[in-house]
């Protein structure tokens, strides 16, 4: 069973950002790049944070209204030392929370999550930037054809890795969507098979319909 890794899904062509650039410079850097977010790199090349643009709008949100209103509400010291700083590495968000390239869309996803982050500097063993994965790349994994999700199920997971007969469970895939049919040797063999089909890539949700010949439990 092969995953799809964040090497493979990464953009390895990265719009970088040095610490020392102006807020107008690292503004003009997303805008001419078409990108919301970069990678902040030291003299090594190793990321020391991100910048994005509602880093960049921490400044105008501080600031007045021209009807003398005041901003919507208090910023934290660290929101307030962002939005009255001048270079990158005044402006962005660190440390930067960063990726490995041999990672699986799992573990990226995972990481994504508990940091609350749209993106991830992925890289090497020397933390030397090699690229950037975004949630969209991961996304990506679930544009994978039903026939090549079927194709891995069958034939990896329940022929080669579970040693199945082709008839004895059968797998229907419609828009990333199994369900599995058939009976197989013991009951405790089911939720094993859900399980794998579940980390297929591509596969959105497992639904089973399968019998049982002894009841294992």
């Amino acid at each position: 069973m092969h995953h799809r890794t964040v090497g493979e899904l990464m953009t390895r062509a990265v719009v970088r950002a040095r610490p020392q650039m102006s807020f107008k410079e690292v503004a003009t850097l997303l805008a001419d790049n078409d990108v919301t977010a970069v990678p902040v790199v030291d003299e090594l090349d190793r990321p020391m944070g991100v910048v994005s643009e509602a880093d960049l709008l921490k400044k105008a949100a501080d600031r007045p209204e021209p009807a003398g209103r005041t901003a919507l509400r208090h910023l934290e010291a660290w929101e307030q030392a962002q939005a009255e700083g001048a270079r990158a590495e005044e402006i962005m968000s660190a440390p930067a929370v960063c990726a490995r390239p041999e990672w699986t869309v799992v573990e990226a996803a995972r990481l994504m999550a508990v940091h609350g982050v749209k993106r991830l500097p992925v890289v090497d063993e020397a933390d030397r930037l090699q690229g950037i994965v975004s949630r969209g790349d991961l996304l990506r994994v679930f544009l994978r054809p039903d026939d090549a999700i079927r194709e891995e199920i069958d034939v990896d997971l329940l022929q080669r890795t579970l040693g199945l007969a082709p008839s004895e469970v059968i797998a229907d895939v419609r828009d990333g969507q199994v369900v599995l049919t058939g009976s197989v040797e013991a009951r405790t063999l089911i939720p094993v098979i859900v399980q794998l089909c579940r980390g297929v890539d591509g596969v959105v949700s497992v639904r089973e319909h399968l019998t049982f010949a002894a009841d294992d439990v």
